[in-house]
């Protein structure tokens, strides 16, 4: 794997960061190409139709994640959620339960194309699962695979799969 990611870096595709969040990330360049490999993939696979139809199902339901994590983290504008009142608490776990629901099929047929999207659904599940059984952090917290976090992820493939700008997303 080091020599893999030395050659790329080598080829400016790569780069490695000291510090406290240390690693090997994509470059800019790397990231096209990623982009341009994953495109490549959509089309050899020839399902770019049944991807952009679940993106556009995705889309209706991304507007009820982010609004039900702001429920988790906010009761209301001017109070954040200290997590002390369990049956809040419940009634967004609840409803993040029933997007989960909507989200698993489109997963699972994600997944049925192209394998790369195969593992968000058990994903997603776990997150929840840990959440429906008292870890409240795996709701939104980043750094780890919260659902927040792997949802995200999963809108980042899809948007690099089919080529489309985060900030010009709402007009597709």
């Amino acid at each position: 794997v080091e020599a893999e990611l030395a050659q790329l870096a080598e080829q400016g595709l790569a780069t490695y960061r000291e510090g406290r969040l240390s690693g090997w990330s994509l470059s800019p360049d790397g990231r096209a190409e990623g982009e341009r490999r994953l495109r490549a993939e959509l089309d050899e696979a020839g399902c770019r139709a049944l991807v952009q139809a679940c993106y556009e199902q995705f889309l209706t339901l991304n507007g009820q994640m982010l609004a039900v994590c702001t429920d988790w983290q906010m009761k209301d504008p001017q109070t954040l959620n200290d997590h002390a009142d369990p049956e809040y608490d419940a009634k967004v776990v609840a409803k993040l339960a029933e997007i989960d629901v909507e989200v698993q099929p489109i997963c699972a047929r994600l997944g049925a194309e192209l394998e790369r999207f195969g593992a968000y659904g058990g994903r997603l599940a776990s997150a929840l699962q840990r959440v429906q059984a008292g870890e409240p952090e795996w709701f939104t917290k980043p750094m780890i695979a919260s659902y927040h976090t792997v949802w995200f992820e999963l809108h980042e493939d899809l948007l690099a799969t089919l080529n489309i700008d985060r900030a010009s997303e709402g007009s597709h």
